[in-house]
């Protein structure tokens, strides 16, 4: 099951976990979020006092809209675009053990980051976690189809590619691996486990190459080498924390490879009926359109962290008139949104459960 990356801005936990635990992208079933329940929303100052991250004041916001933009139930999910970049960036990006990272393993692994979007990790989510069909499988009709078995060449030798233990990064690695293969390697995959485990394995030359995220990642290594109070140095900025990465990953001998346009990281949905019915495709649409009816669910933590309620109210100006507690992501949040019961909702931006990632 994947970490991932805390809420909160510069107040990440060492571990670098999400704001409530875990989440698998592919089934979110490991979420162990919290029951239903609701709860009126804190104001942006109240939120703001105990964030201990961004600002929340209010007057910094844009004007909000007029519209009763109340719940619609709908069986289809579209994530709003962040187009102010609340979130920290978690793009997929190829780690590799510095020895092996020859120019045609390195050219292998950068070709597929050059074409995997977040669309298709959902799509190759859903494949895996709603149509059962194995990551081996999934993986070898993405490159098929996306013709990333030609054009490469040059590579010699046995490959190992680690993977973490979810859907997701089984299917990613596999697509290295088939990839690989198409250069002139010899590849396998071999799953792992979690972080602590893979990456002591990939720094050592046990495996040679691994797919991760690259805010994760970041975080993970900057807390293990500067310790668990370290500034944080992933941000919503890819490029910046792609920089502050490549430094940290070269001091436990580790190359990273050019980072995919996917992602999987804190996202916030709509039903497609609800999307439709008030014109809305980003975050910044939302707070032009809607001034009363929001119902915002997602982790108990949600209205204490900046990168949550506070976060959407004092960057995108968004108003609330209630928010409801459930998971991070997972079921009960992908429900709730269904049935009607919240209008906007935490999921993870590569979830199987999307219709499309924007």
């Amino acid at each position: 099951m994947r970490t991932r990356l805390g809420l909160a801005a510069g107040v990440l936990a060492a571990s670098g976990m999400l704001l409530a635990g875990c989440g698998d992208s592919g089934s979110s079933s490991g979420s162990g979020g919290a029951p239903a329940s609701s709860a009126a929303a804190p104001s942006a100052a109240s939120s703001s006092a105990s964030s201990g991250g961004a600002s929340t004041d209010a007057s910094a916001a844009p004007a909000g809209g007029t519209a009763d933009c109340k719940p619609v139930a709908g069986k289809e999910l579209v994530v709003l675009t962040d187009d102010k970049k609340l979130q920290t960036v978690d793009n997929i990006v190829p780690a590799i053990n510095a020895k092996a990272a020859t120019p045609a393993l390195t050219a292998a692994l950068d070709k597929v980051s050059s074409v995997l979007t977040t669309d298709d990790l959902v799509s190759l989510n859903r494949q895996v976690s709603a149509e059962r069909k194995t990551s081996p499988n999934v993986a070898k009709a993405y490159v098929k189809d996306k013709g990333l078995d030609s054009g490469l060449s040059g590579g010699s030798g046995s490959i190992t590619v680690g993977a973490a233990n979810f859907a997701e990064n089984q299917t990613v690695a596999e697509i290295y691996a088939a990839v690989l293969d198409a250069a002139g390697f010899k590849a396998k995959t071999q799953t792992i486990g979690a972080r602590e485990v893979y990456l002591a394995a990939l720094e050592k030359g046990q495996i040679q190459v691994v797919p991760e995220y690259v805010g994760t990642l970041t975080e993970f290594i900057n807390k293990a080498q500067n310790g668990p109070k370290a500034t944080a140095l992933a941000s919503p900025d890819l490029d910046k924390t792609v920089a502050a990465l490549t430094p940290l990953a070269k001091k436990v001998g580790l190359t990273i490879g050019k980072p995919a346009e996917a992602a999987d990281q804190n996202a916030f949905a709509v039903t497609t009926a609800f999307a439709e019915a008030n014109g809305v495709k980003t975050l910044s649409d939302l707070a032009a359109k809607c001034g009363s009816g929001l119902v915002l669910g997602g982790p108990p933590e949600c209205p204490t962290r900046p990168f949550c309620q506070p976060g959407l109210e004092s960057s995108y100006g968004l108003k609330f008139d209630s928010f409801t507690a459930l998971d991070a992501g997972g079921p009960l949040t992908m429900t709730a949104l269904k049935t009607g019961k919240v209008s906007l909702g935490l999921v993870f931006s590569s979830d199987g459960g999307l219709t499309s990632a924007s």
